[in-house]
């Protein structure tokens, strides 16, 4: 039986078609050599498409595992959201991804045909 985050992620990979809930890039669940051919890229820059669990409101801040609480995420998006001292608000963070990727300067170009905007 699946842990509840586990099942909570698989859940929002599904409802969210397999798209990262901030730069709406497609996200691989169980096997980086399958997306990194699929996409023509090494499995190093597969890697920050594989799905996270993301809590919006952290569990630190009283959010808790349920699937309200939790998106799927890309692992680059959902490190970076955190690595920050103050972690921005998901809405937040969200909008200044998808600057940032109108602007060119999320993922490299060479990554961008996974990205569906």
């Amino acid at each position: 039986m699946p842990n509840p985050i586990s099942k909570a992620r698989l859940d929002a990979f599904h409802k969210q078609a397999g798209l990262c809930f901030y730069c709406k890039s497609r996200m691989w669940l169980k096997d980086v050599e399958y997306f990194a051919l699929k996409y023509a890229i090494s499995k190093s820059a597969a890697a920050r498409f594989q799905c996270t669990a993301e809590h919006l409101t952290a569990r630190c801040d009283g959010g808790n595992n349920s699937k309200k609480n939790i998106v799927a995420a890309c692992f680059f998006c959902n490190n970076n959201r955190h690595r920050r001292k103050v972690p921005p608000a998901p809405d937040k963070y969200k909008a200044q991804i998808q600057m940032r990727l109108k602007q060119g300067k999320w993922h490299p170009n060479e990554l961008q045909h996974i990205v569906s905007m």
